[in-house]
């Protein structure tokens, strides 16, 4: 029996289509992993509504509503399984023939999860191995010429896809939009075809496709988009709630006590409260909360009360150092001014610029969904013209702003550039090698968390030294020495690697003393903490 949805006309709920989608996972489908291994599956509470929800609402035509739906839950919530199971639905009970149903991801060994899941299924029931051939990638239905797949990421190999379904894993983690596009365009043939993206919450880059579908699937979940093919499950703590409270844990973990078990999310919390670097693994993994970086450097509400505007006509013939991280040919290069304080009570300050080649913008605007071309166009970075960085613009550049402030100093790492620091040298800069391993980079590293978390710094407003704050990440040794880590941070960080230079050479200049002894007691523990 159809029931019209009493909010709009043009759906019904058909209760035995419903019916169907449960009846499928609880009769054919098992548990492959942990403590249910082998034993029937009986849904949650929470993927029983999406079940019912998902394949009961129907369109006029007797179609299903929903084209697309985005789940969102903290780990260890039963997502892959699920998702298994819609798969194989799709696969051997949705009366679609010739079905290509796949699965897609970051990477194929991501993709190759949910897949592996359901190919476990089909091996462990009589009735579904019967009419299917499994294989290490595909699993195929020969009666209703169907297959199921788990995908390489080369976007350009799907383009001729004909998809009746897409399990689409850990869109989080995808930057781009390309495997995304191709994969939802290559649905567009099917009669209902269906889109499932599944994940827990990521880093909030604003350019990433990950982000761009979050925002998409909560504006939906929220009614602020109005999109009655998308459905939207989001299950995540909001910004002000305590993510040390076991209530938020359990509001947000729809599976909590069955197979979250809150003895690990108590264990984990405990870590979280001595590592910022776990605070944040534990509010994305367990809280479902999008965090600015992966690994938690420096929190960007601290970085933002430290951001003030920094006049450059204030700091006129004010002595500086002036940290110079030179990119490879294609990227971004930096050269940050950091003043010291002259007087008690006033802070550092730090002026950046940054330089690009112009040939590379529109492709690497494309690419990274980074705005490259909008800061070029406000003068928060400059483009060199052709295809590579050009170092004569640089070092014409540097002579002109030394022409305005006293630099006292310009570290360098000795290994790039060589020709680059040897003219700065001959132009009478104090060109000092500065490494950029655990020994050189330790203290300022840890000196500069110190300066944003006692507010005794003013980064300015320049977004681009912003967004490399929030893509900074760390790597630490056995001893418990920090340094930038350029191989795990979201992406560029030159502009933050040139001020920690900047401030390592400040502070080895530094009488004993000076600044340092009239910290606040704040600034001494922040100090001590890293």
């Amino acid at each position: 029996m159809a029931k019209r949805s009493s909010i709009d006309s043009k759906y019904t709920f058909d209760k035995d289509s419903a019916d169907k989608g449960i009846e499928f996972f609880e009769e054919y489908l098992v548990h492959i992993k942990g403590e249910w291994a082998g034993q029937k599956l009986e849904l949650w509470s929470w993927q029983d509504k999406f079940i019912r929800e998902l394949f009961g609402w129907k369109r006029e035509d007797g179609t299903r509503k929903y084209r697309q739906a985005y789940i969102e839950v903290p780990r260890k919530n039963g997502k892959s399984t699920l998702c298994a199971g819609i798969a194989l639905y799709l696969l051997f009970a949705d009366g679609e023939a010739g079905a290509e149903v796949y699965s897609a991801a970051a990477d194929r060994e991501q993709a190759h999860i949910v897949f592996d899941v359901a190919r476990q299924m089909v091996l462990r029931n009589e009735y579904l191995s019967s009419k299917a051939s499994c294989y290490q990638t595909s699993v195929s239905v020969a009666s209703t010429a169907s297959r199921y797949k788990s995908l390489s990421a080369d976007a350009d190999t799907k383009l001729g896809f004909n998809s009746h379904g897409v399990i689409f894993d850990e869109i989080a983690v995808q930057k781009h939009s390309k495997l995304y596009d191709a994969l939802k365009t290559s649905t567009h043939a099917s009669r209902q075809p269906l889109m499932i993206m599944i994940t827990t919450a990521g880093i909030a880059d604003k350019n990433s496709i990950g982000w761009e579908m979050a925002d998409y699937a909560r504006k939906v979940k929220d009614g602020v988009i109005k999109d009655e093919s998308f459905l939207s499950v989001i299950y995540s703590a909001d910004k002000e709630e305590d993510w040390t409270d076991e209530k938020v844990w359990k509001k947000v973990n729809p599976s909590y006590g069955i197979c979250v078990k809150p003895e690990a999310l108590k264990e984990e919390c405990d870590r979280a409260k001595q590592s910022p670097a776990a605070q944040n693994s534990f509010r994305r993994f367990y809280l479902d909360q999008w965090v600015e970086q992966a690994e938690r450097f420096i929190d960007m509400g601290v970085w933002d009360a430290n951001a003030d505007a920094v006049d450059p006509l204030e700091l006129q013939h004010a002595p500086c150092f002036a940290g110079l991280d030179l990119s490879s040919t294609i990227d971004v290069s930096a050269f940050v001014l950091l003043f010291p304080p002259e007087n008690e009570g006033e802070l550092w300050e730090v002026l950046p610029y940054f330089w690009i080649p112009a040939e590379n913008v529109q492709k690497r605007v494309e690419r990274d969904r980074v705005p490259y071309d909008s800061w070029i166009r406000d003068g928060w970075i400059e483009a060199t013209e052709g295809n590579v960085v050009d170092q004569s613009v640089i070092r014409r550049r540097i002579a002109e702003i030394a022409d305005e402030f006293e630099i006292m100093e310009v570290p360098v790492d000795p290994w790039n550039s060589q020709q680059l620091q040897t003219q700065l040298m001959g132009d009478g800069f104090n060109v000092v090698p500065f490494r950029q391993g655990f020994y050189s980079m330790n203290a300022p590293t840890k000196e500069l968390m110190a300066l944003l978390m006692s507010g005794q710094i003013r980064v300015g407003e320049n977004p681009v030294l912003r967004w490399m704050a929030a893509n900074m990440a760390v790597a630490m040794d056995a001893a418990g020495n920090y340094k930038p880590a350029k191989d795990k941070a979201t992406d560029r960080i030159d502009g933050i690697v040139a001020l920690i230079m900047a401030l390592g050479r400040a502070m080895q200049n530094e009488d004993e003393g000076n600044v340092y002894e009239d910290r606040a007691e704040a600034g001494e523990e922040l100090l001590t903490w890293a």
